[in-house]
C-alpha cells in the first residue's frame, strides 16, 4: 500500500511528500466511509521510510525498519478524507545515531496542520 504520491523535496535531515489518496474513496485505511485523521500517521510512517531509502541510497548502506512508538500526537481535526486541498507529508530527523532514529512528523493540507507528533523507529532490529 502506498499512499504517498511524490516526494517534493528531500535532504539528508528530512523529507517533504504529497499525497492525494486521503481523497480517494478506495483508500485502503477507511472505515465506515471515512478516513480518520489518525491515519495520517501511517502517511507520516510511509515518509520515514521513503527518507530512510533515500539516505540509504546516498550512503550504500541499505537498513530496514519499523516504526516502533508514536508520542505526542496531536490531531488538529477529525478525518482526513474532507481536506480538499493536497497533503503535505513532512517527517524532521531528530536523532539520526545508533539502530533507533527519531523523528518529528506533521501532515499539513494548505499550511492548515492537520496533525503532527514524533515517531521512533528501530532500524536492523534483527541485530538487537
Amino acid at each position: 500500500m502506498c499512499l504517498l504520491d511524490r516526494v517534493d523535496a528531500w535532504d539528508a535531515r528530512s523529507v517533504r511528500c504529497l499525497a492525494n489518496s486521503h481523497r480517494d474513496p478506495r483508500n485502503p485505511l477507511r472505515s465506515h466511509r471515512r478516513l480518520g485523521a489518525a491515519c495520517g500517521i501511517e502517511y507520516a510512517a510511509q515518509a520515514m521510510a521513503v527518507h530512510g531509502a533515500l539516505v540509504a541510497q546516498q550512503a550504500y548502506a541499505e537498513r530496514s525498519g519499523f516504526l516502533a512508538s508514536i508520542r505526542g500526537t496531536t490531531l488538529h481535526v477529525e478525518r482526513l478524507d474532507d481536506i480538499a486541498a493536497e497533503l503535505a507529508v513532512e517527517a524532521q530527523l531528530v536523532s539520526p545515531e545508533g539502530n533507533v532514529v527519531l523523528y518529528d512528523f506533521a501532515v499539513r493540507a494548505a499550511d492548515r496542520a492537520l496533525l503532527e507528533g514524533r515517531a521512533a523507529v528501530i532500524l536492523d532490529a534483527g541485530i538487537l
